[in-house]
């Protein structure tokens, strides 16, 4: 006769079962979250886009959804699932729908959509009527065309405060330079021209680097900077220099002209005249 182990009972036939049924139980509510379908996102614009226009079908984004030196909708990012973009770890998640840009994980891509996977590419506006199109396009993309309306009207509202005879009156038309980094400025078709011509002033940059000396003999009424890290830098270095003290300056966030969207008057309202 077969004796059990001190201190642990057999397993009758009815317990087995049992057990066995739980765990099947288990890993089919296991395949049925991962089963759920939403959109996953492989670019820090679709993080942006999704978060605003429609968090609910938010299956995964990216690592960097919730650096708020980045992503406009950090704070909205939470905790929601992030994914690298890598096939497996993306298929196992079972998406509907794929955003990402039209430069970065190509391979990753051309893998999602040879198994199926629907794959929808950003465009990335560099004004505010692309921006227009754009929000649109994306917004009936996911089937929200309201919610694209909407947050276009928050747009509007914020760039009609800005026009002349709005209030906005003081140093309009003055000549603005918006000077990044390692003294690059930004060009006659970048999304920081848009953002100064929307903020009233005329930019002078033409999309190169600039030596101190062109800055200074450029005698800009204004310098736009994006807001310094919260660590020294070299370049940056030139932003501090002495000789640009002279000149008033406005800060913008960063994170508000990475991606060109909605979220990007907010951008021409924090350096506009006031």
């Amino acid at each position: 006769m077969q004796k059990t182990r001190p201190g642990r009972q057999r397993l009758n036939g009815k317990t087995r079962r049992n057990r066995a049924l739980f765990a099947l139980l288990l890993l089919g509510a296991s395949v049925g979250a991962a089963r759920a379908g939403g959109v996953v996102s492989l670019n820090l614009c679709a993080d942006d886009f999704l978060l605003a226009l429609a968090p609910e079908q938010i299956t995964a984004l990216t690592v960097l959804a919730n650096d708020p030196s980045l992503s406009v909708q950090a704070a909205a990012a939470g905790a929601v699932r992030r994914v690298r973009a890598d096939p497996e770890a993306v298929l196992a998640l079972h998406p509907d729908l794929v955003l990402a840009a039209p430069y970065g994980a190509q391979q990753t891509l051309r893998v999602l959509a040879g198994q199926g996977v629907r794959i929808g590419k950003l465009r990335l506006p560099e004004d505010f009527s692309q921006i227009r199109n754009e929000t649109r396009r994306i917004a009936s993309l996911l089937g929200v065309p309201r919610r694209g309306e909407a947050a276009l009207a928050d747009m509007d509202r914020i760039l009609a405060s800005l026009r002349p005879g709005a209030g906005q009156q003081a140093g309009a038309g003055q000549r603005a330079l918006f000077l990044e980094p390692r003294g690059w400025t930004s060009g006659p078709n970048d999304l920081a021209t848009a953002v100064l011509r929307a903020a009233g002033y005329r930019p002078v940059g033409d999309g190169s680097a600039w030596s101190l000396e062109a800055v200074v003999a450029a005698r800009p009424d204004l310098l736009v900077l994006p807001q310094a890290p919260g660590f020294p830098s070299l370049a940056t270095e030139l932003l501090h220099h002495p000789a640009l003290r002279g000149i008033p300056v406005r800060t913008v966030s960063p994170a508000l002209l990475i991606c060109g969207g909605p979220w990007t008057a907010r951008a021409a309202q924090q350096i506009a005249p006031p």
